[in-house]
C-alpha cells in the first residue's frame, strides 16, 4: 500500500478550520458522497450539507459541513483537497444543546411574516446537520482538534 497522503485544507469565511495530511477524505457533494484518495484526478465540485470524514492513519476526523466548493489538485505527494465551505465545524466543537435550541428558535419564527425563507432554511438545515453529526459520533473514538485552529 502506498504511503502517499493528501493535503486537506478546510476553510470557511471566518477561519482556517483544518490543514492536515490525511490518507483519504469523504465529502458530501451536491451530486452525492465522494471519497478522495491520493492520486485522485483533478476535480471541482459544489458541496452539500453533511459530514466530512477525513482519515489520518487509523484516526477519524469528523466534521459537519454546510455548502461551499471543493477542489482536488494532483501533486507528487498524492494530492491536495481544498474545501471552501460556507460552514464547517469539528464534531468535538459542536455545542449540541445550542444547536438544538437554535433549531427550535428557528422553527418558532417560521410563521413570522417577515422571515427571509432562504436564510431561515439554511440556518435550520445547518443546525439540524450539526445535531445529526454530533449524535452520530457520540461515544465513538475520533481525533479531537486543538481549539486554536
Amino acid at each position: 500500500m502506498s504511503n502517499k497522503t493528501i493535503k486537506l485544507k478546510i476553510v470557511t469565511p471566518e477561519r482556517l478550520v483544518l490543514e492536515e495530511d490525511v490518507t483519504q477524505v469523504t465529502l458530501p457533494t451536491t451530486e452525492g458522497e465522494i471519497t478522495i484518495l491520493p492520486g485522485h484526478v483533478p476535480l471541482i465540485a459544489s458541496l452539500g450539507k453533511g459530514e466530512i470524514l477525513a482519515r489520518g492513519g487509523d484516526d477519524h476526523i469528523p466534521m459537519a459541513i454546510y455548502g461551499g466548493f471543493l477542489e482536488v489538485k494532483q501533486t507528487p505527494e498524492g494530492g491536495e483537497v481544498v474545501v471552501l465551505a460556507n460552514f464547517a465545524e469539528h464534531v468535538s466543537q459542536i455545542d449540541v444543546e445550542r444547536a438544538q435550541n437554535r433549531a427550535k428558535e428557528l422553527m418558532e419564527k417560521k410563521n413570522a411574516s417577515a422571515v427571509d425563507f432562504e436564510h431561515f432554511e439554511a440556518e435550520l438545515e445547518r443546525s439540524l446537520n450539526r445535531v445529526k453529526i454530533a449524535d452520530k459520533w457520540k461515544g465513538k473514538k475520533y481525533r479531537k482538534l486543538p481549539f486554536h485552529i
